[in-house]
């Protein structure tokens, strides 16, 4: 194979999710009854917003070759917190703060810092007692769903703050501001994975983590600064979560850690570790939310969408291995 076919070849393989989602737009714009409008297309950007914010945490720990499976449930925590403290209905206090935009930076450091606690909890067991990620993880899954359990007694709390309700109503090109705000997560996170040392070494690691640390890089710091970074951006889905049905309730979130599995494997992380980029995660986000909007429009139960969901995730494991055989022949 002469150079140029190859760097074609390479460049199909790593962008292959965003062929994928374009040949998915086509088909169903041309077969969908009403799919083809600039309106459904916003709607899935929006759709996805709170997915694709809790992708990029979860892709930070697999690229790494570790599991954080409990991005779903401090996701809900967070957004209990918030709702719990700035409510003024059910369950919260209605705490108010003057000035009122003061209440948007608070809510939202409040939900970092219960995100990024349980992290740097995750972090601290996996890398420095050298526990299964899987197993810390899952406990950690269980564990935070049951205190949301506890903390709110199964209640909900209704009425979010205006002022921090304002990013769920208020629009810019179209688009909501939380929806821009998972664009711009995905930017910067791309940049820190692509242009700083700790990105780079993360996929080290991630690659082979004992020829990384005798390369003298800070493996056990890196780790755990990826976890403590799932569990907060797990927080900020929480808070996404909290402005878009305007508090929490118990079971908010219920189903998204798989969804979110699905986007970081369709999206092209492997879930071996080294393998994977963000742009790439977004495209997997993109995909299963024009799945999803193409079902509701066709009027199928949703039923179909966990079918199809699975073998997306069935068929992307598949493609995965594929690649991995295909780019050991051109290496």
């Amino acid at each position: 194979m002469n150079p140029r076919s190859r760097k074609a070849l390479e460049f199909v393989l790593d962008n292959l999710v965003w062929f994928m989602l374009i040949f998915v737009l086509v088909v169903f714009s041309v077969f969908v009854p009403n799919y083809f409008q600039l309106g459904i297309f916003a709607n899935i950007i929006e759709a996805s917003s709170v997915l694709g914010v809790m992708s990029i945490g979860l892709s930070l720990v697999i690229i790494a070759g570790h599991m954080d499976l409990s991005v779903e449930s401090v996701a809900a925590l967070s957004a209990m917190a918030v709702g719990i403290l700035f409510c003024s209905s059910g369950i919260g206090m209605g705490i108010q703060l003057n000035p009122q935009w003061l209440m948007v930076p608070v809510s939202l450091l409040v939900a970092l810092a219960v995100g990024g606690l349980i992290g740097a909890f995750n972090g601290y067991l996996v890398v420095k007692v050298k526990m299964s990620a899987f197993i810390i993880t899952l406990a950690s899954y269980i564990w935070v769903r049951g205190l949301v359990l506890v903390i709110s007694g199964g209640r909900s709390a209704q009425d979010l703050a205006p002022a921090i309700r304002w990013f769920g109503i208020q629009r810019m090109a179209g688009l909501p501001l939380t929806a821009w705000i998972a664009v711009a997560c995905f930017v910067l996170f791309s940049l820190l994975m692509a242009k700083t040392p700790f990105g780079r070494h993360l996929v080290m690691i991630g690659g082979n983590e004992t020829a990384t640390f005798r390369a003298g890089i800070r493996v056990n710091r890196n780790l755990i600064i990826a976890f403590v970074l799932a569990g907060a951006i797990a927080g900020l889905a929480g808070w996404l979560l909290a402005i878009r049905t305007s508090g929490a309730t118990a079971n908010l979130g219920t189903g998204l850690l798989f969804n979110a599995f699905a986007a970081v494997v369709i999206g092209g992380v492997s879930l071996k570790g080294g393998v994977g980029t963000l742009p790439g995660v977004y495209a997997g986000v993109l995909l299963l939310s024009s799945i999803n909007t193409a079902i509701n429009l066709m009027g199928l139960p949703a039923n179909f969408t966990q079918v199809i969901h699975g073998l997306l995730v069935l068929a992307a494991v598949l493609l995965d291995a594929f690649k991995q055989t295909i780019r050991q022949r051109l290496a």
